[in-house]
C-alpha cells in the first residue's frame, strides 16, 4: 500500500489508512493484535496492506510479542488493542517493556471523541494511566495529524534509553479523512566519545587491581558483543552480565564471570563487592544486579565507577559515578578500542582466572531429588541446541536454573523480562519464531508461568511457529513456595497448582506433546518434538521438593527449624 495521490496532490482517505501507510513508511511488516470495534478502520487497512497481523488470544500476550519483536530487531515493536478492558490487559506488556528499555508503540483504540469525559462505554483517559510507565503517551485527535504523531512516536520510542508509547486512537478520528503525505523516519541521533573521555577510562582501569565489567540494558547487537570481547581481551577484565543479559557476551569465554542475578553465584557477589573499579557498560546497576543495593554502600561506593549509558541522567541516579559518559555501549567500545592497555592492568595476577573458575564451578549440577534433574535438561539443552537458538522464559524459580546452568553463545539469544513478568516466555518464543522461522525457539518455563499466557499456543499454531516449549511442572508457584518455607515455615497458603495434562493440552491445539518423567527420557522428546513440524511442548514432571538450583524444600525447612 502507498500514499494515494491524484496529480500533484494527496487524495483523502480515512484515518486509518493514513495510519497504515505511515507504518508502511517506516518498515513495519509485522503487528500484533486483538481485534476491536474501535479500530476496524485500521483493521480494513491492514487487510490490503501486505503487513502481517498476528492476532493473539490476549492483550497482554499482544504487548509483550510486541516488545519481544522489538527487542530482537531494535525498532519498535506494534501492538494494537481496543479501549478499557484490552488496552489495560496490554500494559503488561508496556512495563515489559520500559523495564527492559525496549522500543515499542501500542495503539489503542478509543471512544469517539464527542463522547469523550461523559463515562462513556469503556472509556478511560489513556495519557494519565499510561504515563508513569511509558515514554509518553498521547491521543490523536485528526486525521491530518497521524504522521506528526507517529514520527515523534518512533523517535521517542527508540532514543536515548529506548522505551514504549502509547498512542489512543478515538474510533471517530480513524473514520475521518484526510489529504496529508505520510513522512520519512527521522534520523536517529548520533552518540559519540571522544578521545579524551575513552583515555580517561582506560587510564582508570589500568589504576585499579581488581575491576569488572558489568553489561546490560539495551542497544546491544552483534557487533557490540564482538568488540566487548576484543576489549575484555586486550585489558584482562573479567565481564559480569546484569539480569537476563548474559547472551551479550559468549559465556564460554575465558573473560566470562557468571550473571549478576536472583540466587547470584556468592563467590560472584563477593567480586562484585570487593572489586575496586566497575566499569557498567548499559546497565543501570539496579537492586538485582546489586543484591538489593547491599553489595554497595550508597552513595559512595568507596570504589571507581565508570557509567556508560545512553541515558544521561541514568549515571549518578542512585550510585556516585566517577565518570558519566552519555553513550551506547557501542560507541564507547569503538572509541576505546583505540586506546592501549594500561601496563598496570592485571595487578592481582589471579583475578581474572579466579572469576572464571568460579563461574565454571557454579555450572557443575547439584543433585536434586525426583527422577528428573531440571538442571541436568539446562545442561543438555545448552551442550545441544544450535548457537544461534533463541531461548525464552518468563518468571518463577524454573527460570533460575536456565540462567545457572545454560550458557549463551550468540547476542540476541536471551529473550526474556527483566521487569520479572511472569507468562513471558511463551509469547517471545512465538514472536522470535515469526521474526526468524529458520532458528529454533525455546521456551524453558515453569507450570504456573506458562498458565498465564498458554492460550497462545493456538496462536503458535495458527500461525505456524513452530516453537518448542519446556514445561516444569512441580504443582506449585515455585519462588512463592520458597519464600513461605523461608520466612512462614509450615504455613503454606495460596501457591498449589492443579494442573492440566500439559502435552494433552498440546496436542488439542493441534500440536505436539510429550510428558518426560526420568531425565534420560528427555533427549529423544526434544528431539521428537523438533522433528515434528508443528508447536510443541515438553512436560517435565519435577518433584516439588526440587524447588530451588542450590536446596531442596526439606533443606530450606531444616535451616527454619
Amino acid at each position: 500500500m502507498r500514499a494515494a495521490r491524484k496529480g500533484n496532490s494527496m487524495i483523502q482517505r480515512p484515518g486509518g489508512r493514513i495510519l497504515v501507510e505511515q507504518l508502511l513508511e517506516f518498515g513495519v511488516r509485522r503487528v500484533f493484535s486483538l481485534p476491536g470495534e474501535s479500530f476496524l478502520a485500521v483493521l480494513d487497512a491492514l487487510h490490503r496492506s501486505g503487513i502481517q497481523n498476528v492476532v493473539c488470544r490476549h492483550e497482554g500476550a499482544v504487548s509483550m510479542m510486541a516488545e519481544a519483536h522489538g527487542k530482537l530487531t531494535g525498532a519498535p515493536g506494534i501492538a494494537f488493542v481496543t479501549r478499557g478492558p484490552g488496552a489495560l490487559n496490554a500494559s503488561h506488556g508496556v512495563h515489559v517493556a520500559m523495564h527492559d528499555s525496549t522500543p515499542m508503540v501500542l495503539f489503542i483504540g478509543q471512544v469517539k471523541r464527542g463522547q469523550r469525559d461523559r463515562d462513556a462505554f469503556q472509556e478511560v483517559d489513556y495519557r494519565r494511566v499510561f504515563s508513569p510507565i511509558a515514554k509518553w503517551a498521547a491521543e490523536i485527535d485528526q486525521a491530518y495529524r497521524i504522521p506528526e504523531y507517529l514520527s515523534k512516536a518512533f523517535v521517542i520510542a527508540c532514543s536515548s534509553r529506548p522505551g514504549p508509547v502509547v498512542l489512543s486512537l478515538p474510533e471517530d478520528m480513524l473514520r475521518d479523512e484526510a489529504a496529508v503525505a505520510v513522512c520519512s523516519r527521522s534520523a536517529a541521533p548520533v552518540q559519540s566519545v571522544s578521545e579524551t573521555v575513552a583515555a580517561a577510562a582506560a587510564e582508570a582501569l589500568g589504576q585499579a587491581s581488581r575491576p569488572l565489567v558489568v553489561v546490560g540494558g539495551s542497544r546491544w547487537s552483534g557487533r557490540t558483543a564482538a568488540l566487548l570481547a576484543e576489549f575484555a581481551e586486550r585489558f584482562s577484565l573479567p565481564v559480569a552480565a546484569s539480569f537476563r543479559r548474559q547472551d551479550y557476551f559468549d559465556n564460554r569465554h575465558p573473560n566470562y564471570a557468571g550473571d549478576l542475578t536472583p540466587g547470584v553465584n556468592p563467590r560472584l557477589a563477593e567480586a562484585f563487592r570487593s572489586s575496586d573499579c566497575l566499569l557498567v557498560l548499559g546497565s543501570r546497576l539496579g537492586d538485582i544486579a546489586t543484591g538489593g543495593y547491599e553489595l554497595l554502600d550508597l552513595p559512595e561506593t568507596g570504589k571507581s565507577i565508570i557509567h556508560v549509558h545512553p541515558d544521561p541522567s541514568e549515571p549518578g541516579r542512585v550510585w556516585r559515578a566517577d565518570m558519566a559518559i552519555a553513550a551506547a555501549p557501542e560507541a564507547f567500545l569503538e572509541r576505546i578500542a583505540e586506546q592501549d592497555p594500561p601496563s598496570l592492568i592485571g595487578a592481582d595476577p589471579d583475578w581474572l582466572d579466579g572469576r572464571r573458575r568460579d563461574y565454571l564451578e557454579w555450572l557443575k549440577p547439584k543433585p536434586l531429588p525426583g527422577a528428573v534433574q531440571l538442571s541436568e535438561v539446562v545442561r543438555w539443552l545448552s551442550a545441544n541446541l544450535p548457537d544461534d537458538a533463541f531461548v525464552t522464559n518468563g518468571a518463577g524459580n524454573a527460570s533460575a536454573f536456565l540462567h545457572r546452568y545454560f550458557e549463551y553463545k550468540n547476542c540476541g539469544t536471551q529473550v526474556a523480562s527483566t521487569s520479572g513478568s511472569m507468562g513471558y516466555g511463551l509469547p517471545a518464543a512465538i514472536a522470535a519464531k515469526l521474526e526468524c522461522p529458520e532458528r529454533m525457539s525455546v521456551c524453558v518455563t515453569g507450570d504456573g508461568c506458562f498458565q498465564m499466557t498458554g492460550n497462545e499456543f493456538s496462536t503458535a499454531c495458527q500461525f505456524g511457529a513452530n516453537i518448542i516449549a519446556v514445561v516444569a511442572n512441580n504443582g506449585t508457584f515455585g519462588t512463592i513456595r520458597m519464600h513461605q518455607e523461608r520466612d512462614y515455615p509450615g504455613r503454606v497458603s495460596g501457591s498449589d497448582l492443579s494442573n492440566p495434562d500439559f502435552a494433552a493440552l498440546a496436542r488439542a491445539h493441534g500440536g505436539h506433546g510429550e510428558t518426560v518423567r526420568a531425565t534420560s527420557e528427555f533427549p529423544d522428546a526434544f528431539r521428537r518434538a523438533a522433528a515434528s513440524g508443528v508447536p510443541s511442548v515438553i512436560e517435565l514432571r519435577l518433584d516439588l521438593e526440587a524447588i530451588m538450583t542450590e536446596a531442596s524444600l526439606e533443606e530450606l525447612r531444616s535451616r527454619n527449624r
